[in-house]
């Protein structure tokens, strides 16, 4: 269709005093930047069909916004330390932008970034505003960009008609432990971007329709999940539709492969212990071992692995003799087990 750049964003809504709740209703008027990656069935945390329950203010039956709570505020007290960092770094002038905004040509586009970028030129570009642990590094190794913080920035270029984005991760607690990555705007990726939400919000959110799942299992189970609420031992059985026959045969066909597979592996797996059996009487109590053999060195070793936990039964004596401390300090967490019979076949 060719993308038409003769624009600027308009302002939608001040965001500076705006409760929480106010800042929520208004997102719910497009798709924000955060919401990008679920729109191209790419987010690690959110379905489309999460994202269509969200715009149209569906509420999931199990709300867990409180679970990681912490999490997302480290993130959000830290964004003024990231920028300081940023700025710091890179010599660019760097200022907080309180505004939601909205594309002109496409209103249902939506941009509530964290800050601006003054570059050395005079142009401007954006900041986004990242915090992650030390063990999630890996995602950021080798100039790597977790996709949907690609995704996020490609859409406020979109809106906000600006040619680069840049993130910023804080990972530890200092700033040696800082990752900054540029994004350029490409045209022809904010095109197939801008395509797929217009479809999203016309067919979907605005048509109420819900999107099918086409996500990773694990995550579309587990909004499944949140929507449904949890089990009900006493429910009623259900009649299931017939379109799920070749479904549930194709279950059962995977899992006899599976058993097949792990049956194979126990085998393997007791051959590999018949192998190194001799050795570990040789080494006895000794976590170490070496052979050489001419210029080849075998290092070996037999390191033990502690693992720290209380039995069933300590778990019932606990709940009898201190039943307040087991309160505090257990909780059960629900996790279901799929499973086919399949009668009266020949």
């Amino acid at each position: 269709m060719g993308l038409n750049l003769n624009y600027e964003a308009a302002v939608l809504v001040d965001t500076e005093n705006l409760s929480r709740e106010d800042w929520l209703s208004w997102r719910r008027r497009g798709i924000g930047g955060s919401d990008a990656a679920a729109v191209m069935g790419l987010s690690p945390f959110c379905t489309k069909r999460d994202l269509y329950y969200d715009k149209r203010d569906i509420r999931p039956v199990v709300d867990e916004e409180e679970g990681n709570w912490v999490a997302k505020e480290v993130g959000h007290r830290l964004e003024e330390l990231v920028a300081e960092i940023f700025g710091r770094k890179t010599g660019f002038k760097v200022y907080a932008v309180r505004k939601m905004f909205q594309h002109p040509l496409y209103p249902f586009m939506l941009a509530d970034v964290d800050y601006l970028i003054e570059f050395a030129d005079g142009t401007t570009g954006i900041l986004e505003c990242k915090t992650t642990n030390y063990n999630c590094q890996n995602k950021w190794s080798n100039d790597s960009l977790p996709v949907n913080y690609e995704y996020q920035v490609r859409h406020y270029m979109a809106v906000l008609n600006l040619d680069r984005a840049m993130i910023a991760c804080l990972y530890g607690n200092n700033e040696t432990e800082f990752f900054i990555r540029c994004v350029e705007r490409d045209l022809d990726i904010e095109e197939d971007l801008i395509a797929e939400e217009e479809y999203f919000w016309k067919e979907n959110v605005e048509k109420a329709v819900e999107p099918p799942y086409t996500e990773k299992p694990d995550l579309v189970l587990e909004s499944i999940r949140r929507h449904c609420g949890p089990a009900e031992k006493d429910a009623d059985q259900v009649k299931l539709d017939r379109k799920h026959i070749l479904s549930l045969e194709r279950y059962l066909q995977l899992k006899e492969e599976k058993a097949q597979h792990e049956g194979e592996a126990k085998k393997l797996d007791g051959l590999m212990k018949e192998a190194f059996a001799g050795i570990v009487e040789e080494m006895g109590v000794s976590c170490s071992g070496v052979l050489k053999d001419g210029p080849v060195e075998y290092l070996v070793s037999y390191n033990p692995v502690y693992r720290t936990g209380i039995d069933k039964k300590g778990l019932e004596r606990l709940k009898v003799q201190y039943p307040d401390i087991y309160d505090d300090y257990v909780n059960t967490t629900e996790s279901r087990r799929f499973s086919v019979k399949k009668k009266g076949a020949a």
